[in-house]
């Protein structure tokens, strides 16, 4: 395969940023590391593209705060249309809630802004793997020969795959978002054991700022429709009133 091939096989990243000299920053460093790019900085002319692309997206870096259709609602959207396009999003250092907002609509993660490009760059990294394990399992680290945490858990009938990103169920499978998986993987680590919500903010979602925590509820009430047999009566994933929830494998 000589260097144009390479080149047109190269991941294709969207960034989305309405802020120019920040795309052009964007554009030009992911460039530099080899992958192609694509630019929109309107978020109405953004979701168009992203709902119908001309060739596969491998990630999208998206701004939260955009002309017309916002990043929230962008990220909100492609997974309505079932279509699981890592995210990153970009968001206010000032506007934690952006972030909440963001997990809650699902998006794989975030950085706020300003940002350090090495950071971003891993980060975007590390969703590119994340997706490459769900396209091949047998590409996913083994995890017999190493000492890091399971890649899978099993209880009441269903599996969590967290590095396919998926819980598969007796009747269907649903694909995580990687915030999603992460917040799984705490509560199976912390089984039976009260998980707060500061220690979701802090521990899973890097929140370190006081703000609302209605969206943990919402994010909650989604994962109970996953693993819940009856959702509106839930057996593995209890709130414990006034302090966060705990995660029960065999009730």
């Amino acid at each position: 395969m000589n260097a144009l091939q390479e080149r047109d096989n190269a991941p294709l990243i969207a960034v989305i940023e309405d802020e120019e000299h920040l795309a052009q920053g964007l554009l030009f460093n992911l460039q530099a590391e080899g992958y192609r790019t694509h630019h929109e900085s309107d978020g109405d002319a953004a979701l168009e593209y992203l709902l119908h692309p001309d060739q596969p997206i491998a990630a999208v870096v998206l701004d939260c705060m955009l002309p017309g259709t916002d990043g929230v609602d962008i990220v909100r959207a492609l997974r309505e249309a079932e279509l699981f396009t890592p995210v990153l999003m970009l968001t206010a250092r000032s506007r934690p809630e952006d972030i909440l907002e963001g997990i809650e609509a699902g998006a794989d993660d975030y950085l706020p802004k300003p940002f350090d490009l090495s950071i971003l760059l891993v980060r975007i990294k590390s969703l590119l793997r994340r997706t490459s394990w769900q396209r091949d399992p047998a590409a996913a680290p083994q995890q017999a020969q190493s000492a890091e945490p399971s890649s899978e858990y099993a209880f009441n009938h269903r599996t969590i795959r967290f590095d396919g990103l998926e819980l598969v169920a007796p009747n269907r499978t649903t694909h995580l978002t990687v915030m999603e998986a992460d917040l799984l993987r705490y509560f199976t680590e912390h089984e039976g054991q009260i998980v707060s919500r500061k220690d979701i903010l802090e521990q899973v979602w890097r929140v370190h700022e006081d703000t609302d925590t209605r969206a943990i509820d919402n994010f909650i009430v989604r994962l109970r429709r996953y693993i819940e047999d009856d959702p509106g009566h839930p057996q593995h994933l209890i709130t414990v009133r006034g302090v966060g929830y705990r995660f029960i494998a065999n009730p």
